[in-house]
């Protein structure tokens, strides 16, 4: 059969022939439908996730769309085996279900970047409806979903911060009803802040690094309740790996700070709960445009820079 794989960490996956496939007791051979080449697609194949192989060659992709052999569709992730193949091996416990009518493309476009903001919400923070959300880094594609999310989870109030103005604009009428123009101007940013945000509850954040330092000082600087718990959820690194925050910040504000990511969430929670999420993507709900590519362009669709509300995913 055909697939992708990642033969070298300095170039992109490889159309090859590879052999079947087999199934050990309790497993299943499923037909992958579609992939989407996501960020963390990109950088376990370039080996600079945490999810990285440390062997090659190995096959390409972390999650797809497949049909399960009675005929219904299924999403499954996979980063430690690869989904980048015509049939893979899966665990049915771990296959979550779709709906009949889902769009195999628009799932697998999507599912990725909203997976990180519903288990953020979801799981790691006591979320309640009418909470105020504060998205930083919304303009990509997974910010902008986090966006989509919060308003559909009942966010009483969600702020957009980001870099692309166009794209903040946009998000007025995705669901943002304020936004924070982040700007070199470091004042001025930390000042917008401070307006739209110093009351939130949740910060999703896409960024982490010196953006995020500045972020934070404006926020917990203009709070006015102190008492009042905010959660600020690290999802991202894009402004970099760490960061460095006074003691005082922490003492003088009910803040908690935390991560959100696969690693740190049951396997039991995607099993029951993300069944929601894709019943809500494929209402219509939220979405991401899929920009289709056959699996012999995977070399070209590993050079696609996708552009905004937009993910490359390969059909086979």
């Amino acid at each position: 059969m055909k697939a992708a794989l990642v033969e070298s960490f300095d170039e992109p996956p490889h159309y090859r022939a590879i052999p079947e496939p087999q199934a050990a007791a309790g497993q299943e051979i499923a037909d992958v439908i579609a992939v989407g080449v996501h960020p963390a697609t990109r950088g376990i194949a370039a080996g600079k996730h945490y999810a990285s192989a440390t062997r090659l060659p190995f096959l390409a992709g972390v999650d797809a769309v497949v049909r399960r052999p009675d005929g219904d569709l299924a999403f499954v992730m996979a980063p430690a085996t690869g989904t980048l193949a015509q049939r893979i091996v899966i665990n049915p416990a771990d296959a979550i279900p779709l709906p009949a009518d889902a769009d195999p493309a628009v799932i697998a476009a999507t599912m990725n970047p909203a997976l990180s903001s519903w288990v953020a919400l979801r799981a790691r923070v006591p979320f309640t409806a009418g909470q105020s959300v504060l998205v930083i880094g919304a303009t990509g594609n997974a910010g902008s979903m986090a966006v989509k999310v919060a308003r559909h989870l009942g966010a009483g109030r969600v702020i957009a911060a980001g870099r692309n103005r166009a794209r903040l604009t946009e998000l007025l009428s995705e669901g943002a009803d304020e936004v924070v123009a982040l700007t070199p101007d470091g004042d001025a940013t930390a000042a917008a802040y401070a307006k739209a945000a110093a009351e939130v509850d949740v910060v999703l954040d896409y960024v982490w690094g010196p953006p995020t330092e500045l972020a934070m000082q404006a926020v917990l600087g203009a709070r006015t309740e102190h008492t009042r718990p905010l959660d600020w959820v690290q999802i991202g690194g894009g402004g970099g790996p760490e960061i460095t925050l006074r003691g005082f910040a922490l003492i003088s504000n009910a803040i908690r700070i935390l991560g959100s990511g696969f690693a740190n969430v049951s396997p039991d929670f995607y099993r029951t709960d993300f069944p929601r999420l894709a019943a809500a993507i494929t209402s219509g709900a939220m979405a991401v445009r899929p920009r289709p590519m056959p699996l012999v362009d995977i070399e070209k669709a590993w050079a696609n820079e996708d552009a905004p509300g937009e993910r490359t995913v390969i059909i086979l």
